[in-house]
């Protein structure tokens, strides 16, 4: 069977107060990301699925943070797929109302002290703990 690649990119999102951005979706701990469309740029991309899936209004690239790889099963393609991501570490300024998108199953949003980061990449995906580990020196 064919595997399709898919390019994607997030945001490891920071607030004021060094807080990581986090979505919850399907029953998992997860950060903002989201596939690239046709004649987008990556940086592009990251920022525009980080304001849609999140419901910010403002937010900042200020680094490349890595890139990711993970295979699946697309149930919607019938066909594996390997995923490649790009992310960037972000800064969202001020207090920006936060608004899940629903639509893509995302039911809750939050800001993750430090201290309560391990909690929650307790109950994650094993590329978002790589990312969140390597970019904010866990």
């Amino acid at each position: 069977m064919q595997t399709t690649k898919i390019t994607a990119a997030g945001g490891l999102v920071l607030n004021d107060d060094g807080a990581l951005l986090m979505i919850f979706r399907r029953g998992k701990w997860d950060l903002p990301k989201g596939k690239l469309d046709t004649g987008e740029t990556i940086e592009a991309c990251a920022v525009r699925e980080v304001m849609e899936e999140t419901g910010l209004q403002e937010v900042h690239i200020e680094s490349a943070a890595g890139t990711t790889y993970h295979d699946y099963f697309d149930t919607y393609l019938q066909q594996d797929v390997t995923k490649e991501t790009f992310w960037y570490k972000m800064h969202a300024p001020g207090q920006q109302q936060l608004v899940p998108q629903l639509e893509e199953d995302i039911t809750e949003i939050r800001w993750i002290e430090r201290t309560g980061l391990e909690k929650c990449l307790a109950n994650s995906y094993a590329n978002v703990v790589q990312i969140v580990r390597s970019t904010l020196s866990l």
